[in-house]
């Protein structure tokens, strides 16, 4: 299944990181030295994709500035031979193509692919959620596309976590076809621990196909009047296989206050230039709370 667009939805409020997300959208928060939405679109990039549709809502400017030109700045950045700064501000804007449509209201995730339906246009297509950075030897959407080459249908990305929190996740059964590899037999949207069918939670990955879209159309709003993109895919089990590829990464939550933080010390140590010194702040730290 060749996938070459992408839609990273962006319309939700950040309330998990408030108040530090009241008047900055939570994907544009620093990880390291890049915006969140960054290391998201880097992974589509380098997964193939070759166009990008965001799905945005009210207050969400600043991802749509950052991705454009910015001729004063680049003016600037020239006129004064800051040539290393000005290639990366242009390279963000030169990265990928990048479209937008707004949701207008906050109805969950799969009314937020819904409105994708004019971009697709017939195409297979990856949906990327901007909470989740996923941190791997080999992009986690690249793991997706060698399974849907492999098994054809459907790809959706998980994880397995404690049973306890089974309630916050989408949550598969299915059949084990190859080791990380599941065809899914049914989906539960945040299921209780006594009632999950297993503990392979569906996290911010996915490769669908158009018909997707009718299925959304036909689910009925759950709880919060949100439409569930997990219900739609439940929906779709008689008529289309989907398959769950067990990814091998790290998953950063960044919508989270803790995964927000992990993600910045984890990824900065991962960075020469900074890990000998955060290495050492760290371990100072450390003595000096604990002494």
């Amino acid at each position: 299944m060749g996938v070459r667009k992408a839609v990273i939805p962006v319309a939700g409020m950040g309330t998990r990181l408030l108040p530090l997300t009241k008047s900055q959208p939570k994907e544009m928060l620093p990880v390291v030295d890049k915006p969140a939405i960054q290391y998201v679109v880097e992974e589509a990039i380098d997964a193939g994709i070759q166009s990008v549709l965001m799905v945005t809502g009210r207050g969400k400017r600043a991802i749509e500035d950052y991705f454009d030109h910015s001729i004063e700045l680049e003016h600037e950045l020239e006129s004064h031979g800051k040539l290393d700064d000005l290639h990366a501000v242009q390279r963000i804007s030169n990265m990928i193509q990048v479209y937008y449509v707004r949701q207008k209201l906050p109805r969950g995730l799969g009314d937020a692919v819904l409105q994708a339906r004019a971009f697709i246009d017939g195409d297979p297509f990856a949906v990327l959620l901007a909470d989740d950075i996923i941190d791997g030897p080999t992009p986690c959407l690249v793991q997706m596309q060698q399974v849907a080459r492999r098994y054809p249908g459907m790809v959706v990305a998980v994880m397995e976590v404690p049973r306890e929190q089974t309630s916050s996740y989408g949550i598969i059964e299915g059949t084990a076809v190859v080791p990380g590899v599941w065809e899914v037999t049914g989906l539960v949207e945040k299921p209780e621990p006594a009632d999950a069918p297993s503990n392979l939670a569906i996290v911010g990955r996915y490769i669908l196909t158009p018909g997707i879209f009718d299925a959304i159309e036909q689910t009925e709003p759950g709880k919060n009047g949100e439409v569930q993109l997990t219900d739609a895919l439940q929906a779709m089990l008689p008529f289309k296989k989907v398959y769950a590829c067990e990814f091998k990464g790290t998953r950063y939550d960044i919508g989270d206050q803790m995964g927000l933080l992990k993600a910045n010390v984890a990824l900065a140590l991962k960075r020469p230039e900074l890990a000998g010194d955060l290495r050492q702040f760290l371990s100072e730290t450390l003595e000096t709370i604990f002494d």
